[in-house]
């Protein structure tokens, strides 16, 4: 279900950040280094908009479940791979079924409908998806309480579908002479060991109300930052609303290999406690050493929140066209503090990383998206600036230089799209707020709030 009803403002909301972060490991690569990018000819430092949107995704779940923020009192969602399980401790909870039937049962019903587990002989993965599937927070408690309803036809159901599956597995391994057809039944009793065609099917209803439960339905978080379910072909996909950019030093990037060294305790007291120089010696050198990769720098982020296919998203989901008005003014005064506030929390107690604030954020509308990366195509050179007019001095600290450019290209680009509405700018950096007063065009009206940014 959409609306035909034209959106009435802009459709884009343009987010343009800088922040510096000093000694932090934000996001890593499978080595466990710092992620890098090449722009404009050089090596910069990068954190995934994977890991900024997990950040951000969190944090405003995180505080609408708290009763906190513009979408306090909205439903979110939950990406897992436990939903067998977390079905299965409702069942238990709330309708008092025994621990290993719920299971059985929750597993048997949500694979019925679609999702693959994990190898059955295999305890950690056995009752675990294949896939995370992002699906409302509530969808287990629907589930086990339509399963309760219906205990006695799932109960004869679960029994003749588990028959079914075993034989299959059974016939599978028999017919496996060869070592190459002998993988293919192991693979493929890891997915049950039956031909799904072969197996019963979920009763209509059942498969109706699984469905209906693991649906988009009003989940804020997925209509904002979509999710994708190849494997039910009936459950609905959706194209997120909001878009982000990898964020990416504004200069060249710096690493540093920081050597560490743990204190063992028990040795430095025997050590400490010693009655002569052998005992001592004995509880010499550190209890473990070795090398962690830190990042320092100035870093540009921007990411786009399109307010129509938010509504529409919304729309679909089965809300009126006043219910999805309402949800979208939250859903984006969460989106934008999520935006400012969240930060991944890789290292967080080791670097503290996720006590910063941004130098500056801009926001502005448009009719369509604006990436403002090309301002800093060439890197920053933070060498001091030549005051003389003389030498070819450098543009000094990248987060001043880093506004400076970011606000003339904003400047220049609005001068040439007159789609583009005044937009608001937000510093937490009294330095940014003085160079804010001493430049003549800022292309935007300085706020003192999150909630001024949003129009």
């Amino acid at each position: 279900m959409t609306s035909n009803t034209p959106f009435a403002g802009s459709p884009f909301l343009s987010l343009h950040l800088l922040e510096t972060l000093v000694a932090v490991l934000p996001v890593r690569d499978e080595n466990g280094s710092p992620k890098s990018i090449v722009y404009g000819g050089a090596e910069r430092h990068m954190i995934t908009s994977q890991a900024r949107r997990r950040a951000e995704r969190v944090h405003a779940r995180g505080r609408a479940n708290a009763g906190i923020g513009a979408l306090a009192g909205h439903n979110t969602g939950l990406r897992t791979r436990e939903w067998a399980l977390i079905t299965a401790r409702a069942l238990v909870s709330e309708h008092g079924w025994e621990q290993d039937e719920a299971v059985r049962t929750s597993r048997a019903v949500i694979e019925a409908v679609g999702l693959k587990f994990g190898d059955p002989a295999k305890k950690t993965v056995a009752n675990l998806t294949k896939v995370l599937l992002f699906a409302p927070s509530d969808a287990g408690t629907r589930i086990a309480g339509h399963l309760a309803e219906q205990a006695e036809e799932i109960r004869d159901w679960t029994a003749e579908y588990l028959t079914a599956q075993s034989a299959g597995a059974a016939k599978a391994k028999r017919g496996a002479k060869k070592p190459a057809e002998a993988a293919g039944a192991e693979s493929e009793a890891s997915d049950g060991g039956a031909d799904p065609k072969s197996l019963p099917a979920l009763p209509p209803a059942t498969r109706a109300a699984v469905l209906t439960a693991l649906a988009p339905r009003d989940a804020i978080d997925i209509a904002l930052y979509g999710r994708f379910l190849a494997e039910i072909a009936d459950s609905p996909n959706v194209d997120g609303a909001v878009q982000s950019a990898h964020s990416f030093t504004v200069h060249e990037a710096e690493q540093v290999d920081d050597f560490y060294a743990a204190a063992d305790d028990a040795k430095l007291n025997r050590k400490k406690d010693a009655l002569d120089f052998l005992d001592a010696t004995d509880d010499s050198g550190a209890g473990m050493t070795g090398y962690q990769s830190l990042i320092s720098g100035t870093f540009y982020r921007h990411a786009v929140l399109d307010r129509v296919r938010l509504r529409t998203n919304l729309r679909a989901a089965g809300m009126s066209e006043e219910e999805a008005e309402r949800a979208s003014v939250a859903a984006e005064a969460e989106f934008v503090n999520a935006f400012v506030d969240a930060f991944p929390e890789a290292k967080r107690n080791s670097t503290a990383s996720t006590g910063s604030l941004p130098a500056l954020v801009l926001a502005f509308e448009g009719e369509r998206p604006y990436n403002y990366a090309a301002a800093f195509q060439k890197p920053v050179d933070e060498s001091p600036v030549d005051r003389t007019g003389k030498g070819n001095g450098g543009e000094g600290p990248a987060g001043p230089a880093a506004v400076r450019r970011l606000l003339a290209h904003h400047v220049f680009v609005s001068d040439r799209r007159p789609d583009i509405r005044t937009g608001r700018i937000l510093t937490y950096d009294p330095q940014i707020d003085v160079l804010l007063k001493e430049l003549d065009a800022l292309g935007a009206t300085p706020v003192t709030s999150i909630e001024g940014l949003t129009a």
